[in-house]
């Protein structure tokens, strides 16, 4: 592959991974929030007992879950990024194998 090809997948990769760590960052701090709100819920729900606490408790529950969820494809989605950005990097700087 052209150096200049290797050098632009390069610069590629490197803009989508600090994208990719600028959402975790982001998704971190609402995960942090959502988190808490979800913890409260369960709280009231405990506390009033009645349908509608429980039903918001489930509400929050789910998307707490959601997000957890969004944010380990996030973190996978950084670790190929990673892998793909570490062999473009081998092959500038080696050459193909």
């Amino acid at each position: 592959m052209l150096r200049t090809t290797l050098e632009r997948r390069l610069s590629d990769a490197h803009e989508r991974l600090v994208r990719a760590r600028t959402e975790l960052s982001v998704l971190d701090e609402q995960l942090v929030v959502v988190n808490d709100i979800a913890d409260e819920t369960r709280l009231r729900a405990l506390v009033a007992e009645t349908p509608l606490a429980s039903k918001e408790y489930d509400e929050a529950s789910r998307h707490a879950t959601v997000l957890a969820q969004s944010r380990t494809a996030l973190v996978d989605r950084i670790a190929e990024l990673e892998r793909r950005q570490a062999d473009l990097l081998d092959r500038l700087v080696v050459g193909p194998g």
